[in-house]
């Protein structure tokens, strides 16, 4: 049930997202399909997964098609570590449960450029590759002094330990370096490298379409909505 309400919640940040993103650039955003286009997103999934698949001859074939779903794999799999109270899966050492999934998300982002035998995807890769590698040590870094505040790496302590004295009080400096380093770590604007459209078409994702497509966008939105709520412990 989860996952579900994950998936649902990252079909209305897209459209939440461009809808803010048209009125910053004075234009409309989706608003034809269902009421004000609420339902835009879902449409945009089902022709996503609709189109013709095209077979690319010189690409490593398996790794090619299996990146994008370990990718969504692995950020559905991050939002076991948030406590819900329902005691089906508790982690007592959550928190470098996060560490590992964090640092192999990195295997599917190399793994997608170099899969495609295409120097455009390459070496958005390399890039996005560079950029998750030297944020992750800084995120890293900053979030154990989290866990020396509390002694324990089970996320929901860090909200038990602030219940007389916030972390924000404790290091306000601390607060906006973990939220610079979120915002790289999600590949949003200024820290898109990844991605770089400008520049590189797309980055490490360029030779992907269709199914393989959706499956990048949605294990990209679900980390963002994830980090949103594990900021909140923070």
């Amino acid at each position: 049930m989860m996952l579900v309400g994950v998936l649902l919640a990252v079909a209305f940040m897209i459209l939440l997202e461009r809808r803010v993103l048209g009125y910053i650039q004075i234009r409309k955003g989706p608003n034809r399909v269902g009421i004000s286009g609420v339902i835009q997103s879902i449409r945009d999934a089902i022709k996503l997964f609709v189109k013709e698949f095209l077979i690319l001859i010189r690409a490593n074939y398996l790794i090619y098609l299996v990146c994008p779903l370990i990718s969504l794999f692995i950020t559905l799999l991050l939002w076991s570590v948030i406590f819900t109270g329902s005691n089906v899966i508790h982690f007592r050492y959550g928190l470098v449960f996060f560490f590992c999934c964090t640092v192999f998300s990195v295997y599917t982002l190399i793994g997608s450029g170099w899969s495609s035998n295409s120097s455009y995807a390459l070496l958005g890769s390399l890039r996005g590759v560079a950029q998750s590698v030297s944020y992750e040590v800084r995120m890293l870094l900053i979030i154990l002094r989290v866990v020396f505040l509390t002694g324990r790496y089970h996320i929901i302590d860090f909200s038990f330990n602030q219940l007389n004295t916030p972390h924000l009080l404790i290091a306000v400096l601390i607060f906006f370096l973990l939220l610079v380093s979120f915002v790289a770590e999600t590949n949003r604007s200024p820290f898109d490298f990844a991605e770089g459209e400008s520049e590189l078409v797309s980055g490490f994702n360029i030779e992907y379409g269709r199914g393989g497509f959706a499956l990048l966008f949605l294990a990209e939105y679900s980390r963002i909505i994830f980090l949103g709520g594990l900021r909140v412990f923070f």
